[in-house]
């Protein structure tokens, strides 16, 4: 992503130093033959970005299963210790009592776990999203300019 901002303003930087035109509203020269090699080089960097926008969202769908894998593996502990607290009336009654706090707490920590995933990933890859639209916007704004 680095690379990207620095052959950007490599671009800005030759378009900023371009000989003005007099008579034609701003216009100026520049050397094509670079402004088109940065571009060049922009484009073959693009794809390793949209790579590793895919990575963060595998991820994503990474942890959520994990999340959901360590969830389920809770509450499965969590009705294995209730089958074996189930004695004796006495202690049935205590196992039932712990069982629906342990069922609780393991709800509670599975979304929890869940939610902050989600809301990690979802922060992550709309951090990517905001670099490739700022990157895509400059990128046009130039193809603009040098209409």
């Amino acid at each position: 992503m680095m690379e990207l901002l620095e052959l950007l303003e490599q671009m800005e930087d030759i378009i900023e130093s371009g000989t003005t035109v007099p008579f034609t509203g701003g216009k100026c020269l520049i050397n094509r033959d670079e402004v088109l090699e940065i571009i060049q080089e922009i484009r073959l960097k693009l794809p390793d970005d949209m790579k590793q926008a895919k990575r963060i969202a595998e991820e994503k769908a990474r942890i959520l299963a994990e999340a959901q894998k360590e969830a389920e593996n809770i509450l499965n502990n969590a009705e294995s210790r209730i089958a074996a607290l189930v004695d004796e009336h006495e202690i049935t009654k205590k196992a039932y009592e712990q069982a629906e706090v342990i069922i609780s707490n393991a709800k509670k920590n599975a979304r929890e776990i869940r939610l902050g995933t989600r809301e990690y990933a979802d922060s992550v890859l709309s951090k990517v999203e905001d670099i490739l639209e700022e990157t895509l916007d400059i990128i046009k704004l130039n193809r603009q300019e040098l209409k």
